[in-house]
């Protein structure tokens, strides 16, 4: 059977609906005035590209008392739509604060639920080469790789009972090399974020690094990584050793 690629083309084809989803690949669940604002339109515009977005599969919607609040379809929408990025080029960048915004989202960002970015990649390929996790035919945490897990607070049998994907390599679109996904992936985020070891920005996709979470990917992980310092650092995350 041919796969209906058009249909859900269509829908992202416009650009208000692309900057609400967007604006929803961090995870974060919003209200349909946020997402008016992020997309440029008023609230009654905003929800006649909501109700398109939800037809589609694309965009879901819960009820908290007298709001309502949206986020994408699941983990599998935020996977497919981080593939299709791929193909998709950088839109313009037209302020110091956009140059800004897309060099953090470069360095370390949420897709969803799991982390992306320049960091996320190093942290993926030293979770193998430390011999926590190998990627066979199918995902295996090894048994130092269950007690390393289980040291920062990653419950390695929940997500393997959860009802998706166990772990999977998931293509960074900015970086062109994979990062951690699945549930083991969105385990490893929580966990960083319950340490303190990073936390949201107040807006956008990108994701700060604390002092603790330096030292920590430096002491668990041989990896020396640092905020950077703007658009042209060009810093990149080094394993142990120099700083790149």
């Amino acid at each position: 059977m041919a796969t209906d690629f058009a249909s859900i083309a269509r829908v992202l084809a416009n650009p208000n609906r692309a900057a609400m989803v967007d604006r929803l690949m961090d995870g974060v669940p919003v209200t349909a005035g946020e997402l008016a604002r992020a997309a440029g339109v008023s609230p009654s515009t905003a929800s006649d590209h909501l109700a398109q977005l939800q037809r589609a599969g694309l965009v879901t919607a819960t009820k908290a008392g007298r709001r309502r609040y949206f986020r994408l379809g699941g983990p599998g929408v935020a996977e497919a739509l981080e593939a299709f990025a791929q193909l998709c080029p950088p839109r313009d960048v037209r302020s110091l604060r956009q140059a800004r915004d897309a060099h953090d989202v470069a360095y370390l960002r949420t897709c969803y639920d799991h982390l992306a970015g320049a960091v996320a990649v190093a942290l993926a390929e030293r979770l193998q080469s430390l011999g926590w996790l190998r990627f066979d035919d199918a995902p295996v945490v090894t048994s130092l790789g269950a007690a390393r897990f289980a040291s920062i607070g990653v419950d390695v049998e929940a997500a393997r009972a959860a009802r998706r994907a166990f772990a999977r390599q998931c293509l960074d679109w900015t970086e062109r090399r994979p990062h951690l996904a699945g549930a083991l992936g969105a385990a490893v985020a929580e966990a960083f974020f319950d340490n303190g070891w990073i936390r949201r920005r107040p807006s956008g996709r990108g994701v700060t690094l604390t002092a603790d979470g330096v030292s920590e990917l430096h002491a668990r992980f041989g990896l020396r990584v640092e905020a950077p310092a703007g658009p042209s650092s060009g810093r990149r995350p080094s394993r142990s050793g120099a700083r790149a």
